[in-house]
């Protein structure tokens, strides 16, 4: 029909389990085919502890699921052949599972490390019909993919996305399927509502309550009806979705993630009696694949995130701020422990309400490229004191100007006060010049930019290197004794190490300037504002 895409979605059958055996297979031609036994990918082959994360179709028909504690497979199928998962290997699969794809046409949208649209309307000959050329195409896709990595393929076939993804999901493996508009009425509307893509386990128990278990039922139903029911976003969906209508686009440029998160429905629900046993190690999966995504795309997250869903289909989280950005696994998983363990078992936790839960997310935002890094102070003094060694020595001037009631200050001008450090000038009107210096009085003058009061200058003279005050601020406005100084003398002090940290600070801000502590123009990092 005219206007009509042609759109594929090409999915590998049991990815991490395929590419597994075809990895084994290159090792050893004569091991066992993973693919026709009944054998998983996922957890800790040695201890037999973890989750599923792939499965055979020989394991299928045991029962095992995905998402199942291992535990749980190896009782329904004792002689579950277990392998661990390989990620390495799998992003290599990947890329030349993509690289096929894109041999074909330069109009591929990869939508997960598995699968991936292809719009191949370009291509369709002016002289014949799409639906004679498409399955020809995709058995030729089919085909190749099979031929050179030894892996299968299944590839949907329509006028959209929508459709092309539900065809490529109705038999497996290595098919080839269509779903055309036409064609929606016999093979799209008698699935269960619970098929339709974007149609969660909640909102399909909400449909089918009110009498709505199928496709064609949800496609029938007044859209109003829908909107009242599960808002309007969601019954705007729904209806059009039921009715064969989605996306034609297939995007070949990436969008920047501002989050990155993983979240699995678990086999059974969790409560205080196997938290440890269930839910951790699922916590430990989501954070290892979250850190896998983050390292892939050079990207790393200042909050980390953890959802739950619980028995009764309620949304419940935390999230917590770093003070360093992250793409380490580790660090990921001991925050969602933390936050995890929180939501449950404080005061007022889901645990304490008696509730249990059936879904675990983990997440990554408030993305960072690396363009700022957050320094500590020593790790920065370190780097200054480094540049202050290897700039060369100013030339000194010689002034000279002494006499014998005061003391002279480190430039050789004497200071008014006969304190060193300073020179006590004076305005017109008496008052103290704006560098911060004190007046005749001995009073501190609040330094422009800063959040507290400075005294003497303690560093100065040190082998400090200079930059903004990084202690402003930290401790509430720094007091002094208003008489110190009227005798040309310093009073003595009790130790104040936050007192000295910001009297320092402030002082090699005076030296420096305030653009000290700012990467130079040639350093591939600058500081986080």
């Amino acid at each position: 029909m005219d206007g009509e895409r042609l759109i594929f979605h090409v999915d590998v059958n049991s990815a991490f389990l395929s590419w597994s055996a075809v990895k084994r297979l290159e090792e050893d031609p004569s091991s066992v085919d993973l693919r026709t036994i009944p054998s998983a990918v996922g957890g800790d082959v040695a201890t037999r502890h973890g989750i599923i994360t792939a499965k055979s179709i020989p394991a299928k028909q045991y029962g095992i699921q995905t998402g199942e504690p291992v535990v749980k497979a190896l009782a329904k199928c004792p002689n579950l052949v277990l392998v661990p998962s390989d990620f390495t290997s799998y992003r290599e699969y990947s890329r030349r599972f993509i690289a096929i794809l894109k041999e074909h046409t330069d109009a591929v949208e990869q939508v997960s490390i598995d699968e991936a649209f292809l719009d191949l309307t370009e291509l369709l000959p002016e002289d014949e019909d799409l639906r004679q050329f498409a399955p020809r195409m995709a058995a030729a896709i089919k085909d190749e993919i099979k031929e050179k990595l030894h892996f299968t393929v299944n590839v949907g076939i329509s006028t959209n996305k929508l459709l092309a993804k539900t065809a490529s999901d109705f038999s497996k493996p290595d098919k080839i399927h269509t779903l055309y508009p036409e064609e929606v009425p016999d093979k799209f509307w008698p699935l269960p509502i619970g098929e339709l893509f974007g149609c969660g386990k909640k909102t399909a128990a909400r449909l089918i309550s009110l009498g709505i278990k199928t496709i064609g039922e949800a496609a029938h139903t007044d859209v109003a009806i829908l909107r009242s029911v599960l808002g309007e976003a969601a019954g705007t969906y729904v209806h059009n979705s039921a009715n064969g209508i989605g996306s034609v686009t297939v995007s070949t440029v990436r969008e920047k993630a501002k989050s990155y998160s993983h979240e699995l429905t678990t086999q059974e629900d969790i409560t205080a009696q196997n938290y440890e046993e269930q839910a951790l190690p699922i916590v430990k999966q989501l954070a290892a694949g979250v850190s896998r995504r983050l390292k892939r795309d050079g990207v790393k997250g200042f909050t980390v995130d953890v959802s739950v869903k619980t028995g009764g289909f309620k949304r419940r989280s935390r999230q917590r701020r770093l003070t360093k950005s992250t793409d380490d696994a580790a660090v990921i998983e001991e925050n969602a422990c933390s936050l995890l363990r929180s939501l449950l078992y404080d005061k007022g936790g889901l645990f304490e309400a008696g509730q249990s839960i059936r879904l675990i997310g983990v997440g990554v935002s408030g993305m960072d490229d690396g363009s700022y890094e957050q320094e500590d102070l020593f790790g920065w003094m370190e780097t200054m004191k480094s540049r202050e060694k290897e700039r060369p020595e100013p030339a000194k001037k010689e002034t000279g100007r002494t006499d014998g009631t005061r003391k002279p200050d480190q430039t050789g001008r004497p200071g008014q006060t006969g304190r060193p450090g300073h020179t006590g000038k004076l305005d017109q009107t008496g008052k103290p010049d704006q560098t911060g210096r004190p007046d005749q009085t001995g009073r501190p003058e609040k330094i422009e930019g800063s959040n507290g009061l400075v005294g003497p200058d303690l560093a100065e003279g040190l082998d400090v290197p200079g930059g903004p005050d990084l202690a402003e601020g930290l401790n509430g406005p720094e007091t002094q004794d208003p008489t110190e100084g009227l005798d040309g003398h310093e009073k003595p002090r009790k130790p104040d190490k936050a007192g000295k940290l910001s009297e320092m600070m402030a002082a090699i801000r005076r030296r420096y300037g305030e653009d000290a502590i700012r990467k130079g123009e040639n350093d591939e990092r600058t500081v986080r504002p």
